[in-house]
């Protein structure tokens, strides 16, 4: 009897442990209910949609984007036509992203439709109710940085070197295009930079912000730039890059509308003599730079542009005015970047070399106008661009001296380090 009993307590005593354990698992397997987090972009909480995203296809067009996804083709129609200062769609590039907001029921019909210009900026098409278009950009933060590197072969190879944007050897060839000869440098030529990079929602690198200072070491010559605007100066003032001096690192015009890889092909001629035409004279007024097609073409100075078109043998051209004096063409362009009347900057692009009109290659045909008459660029004594007047030069002075002393103590390393 007390063998059984014995026998008994022991299946008890295992019962009342695998109880135990199995509260203990029923409380590891209770839920708690997760409320998901809000996300919001481009000023909307995207949890009310049906997030949709894409790229422009070859094919695509708004109008069938938005009729695949439910919308009407009044609504469509009144998109495309109505707000077309806003944002024309005929405008939409293939590889450019887009975002469908979609309603989250049975018809999956799109509510919004965004298109991104680029990283920062973006278009809105609101076709809920009344059709609203608007464009915004999305939040960027600008972080400062510094940089140097010694050159070993190219500046462009040395940028990569560094894991610096190749956009920054075009804002240094910008600077020193008057003072650096980027086609002879140098082994052991350096350079020191303190710049800003754009970032998005302070996580997503957006590119180069601008240059805020700069140290270029060829050929054992040293050469800053700071940039500087003064605080108290007219409004047609624009900030310009100085040197230690206060001197202005620009000149009137850039000696090429290249910066790159380009070859003089032919060269202003009064007397020149064709063998296709029988060697007759015919004159040429420009300077030809060859160049790969799609090649930026810069403006050679500050301006206003005058015309931008497609005629006859110059194809694609440019015309800028510069001042009552100086007028400059450029023809052949594959494609153009500016219009009548836009205002332009020494070094802007305002077109790409192409093959368009009479031409033989792809190339742009510089010209040059002074007082009216087309004249040889190279054989001009071309203005200097103004130094710093007088009156802001103590202000300069006072702002660049705390650049200097940190541009000087850079070090040269193949990362790039936070400026302190």
């Amino acid at each position: 009897m007390k063998r059984i009993l014995g026998f008994l307590m022991v299946p008890l005593a295992l019962l009342t442990a695998c109880d135990a354990a199995k509260d203990d698992i029923l409380e590891e397997e209770v839920y708690e209910e997760v409320t998901p987090a809000i996300i919001e972009e481009y000023g909307y909480v995207l949890n009310d949609f049906e997030v949709i995203r894409d790229t422009i296809r070859p094919g695509d067009t708004f109008g069938g984007i938005l009729d695949q996804n439910g919308v009407s083709q009044l609504k469509i129609l009144e998109a495309a036509t109505t707000f077309r200062d806003s944002f024309d769609v005929r405008r939409m590039v293939v590889g450019k992203p887009y975002v469908l907001l979609n309603a989250k029921d049975t018809t999956q019909q799109t509510q919004v439709f965004i298109y991104e210009k680029n990283k920062v900026d973006y278009a809105v098409v609101d076709l809920r109710d009344t059709v609203t278009v608007y464009n915004d950009a999305k939040p960027v933060s600008v972080v400062e940085k510094v940089a140097s590197g010694i050159i070993s072969s190219s500046l462009s190879e040395t940028m990569a070197e560094n894991d610096l944007s190749p956009y920054m050897t075009d804002r240094l060839a910008n600077i020193y295009a008057w003072t650096v000869n980027f086609f002879h440098l140098q082994k052991g030529d350096n350079f020191r930079i303190i710049y800003t990079e754009k970032f998005i929602n302070d996580t997503i690198p957006a590119g180069l912000h601008e240059i805020k200072a700069a140290y270029f070491e060829h050929r054992d010559r040293p050469i800053y730039a700071f940039k500087f605007k003064p605080e108290n100066g007219d409004d047609s003032m624009v900030a310009d890059f100085f040197d230690l001096d206060a001197n202005n690192l620009r000149r009137a015009f850039l000696k090429s509308p290249i910066e790159f890889n380009y070859r003089i092909s032919s060269r202003y001629n009064l007397k020149r003599r064709i063998k296709y035409y029988g060697y007759k004279i015919r004159p040429h007024k420009g300077t030809d730079f060859a160049a790969a097609i799609g090649t930026p073409i810069l403006a050679t100075a500050d301006g206003v542009v005058t015309k931008s078109e497609r005629r006859g043998g110059n194809g694609n051209y440019v015309k800028i005015k510069h001042n009552d004096t100086y007028e400059t063409q450029y023809l052949h362009m594959r494609k153009r970047n500016v219009r009548k009347g836009d205002y332009v900057r020494q070094g802007d692009v305002i077109g790409w070399v192409g093959m368009t009109g009479n031409t033989g290659g792809p190339h742009v045909c510089y010209r040059f106008w002074k007082n009216g008459k087309q004249v040889d660029p190279f054989k001009q004594d071309l203005p200097a661009s103004e130094s710093l007047a007088p009156q802001f030069q103590e202000e300069y002075y006072q702002f660049m001296a705390p650049l200097k002393e940190r541009i000087d103590c850079i070090p040269y390393k193949n990362i790039e380090e936070p400026a302190s």
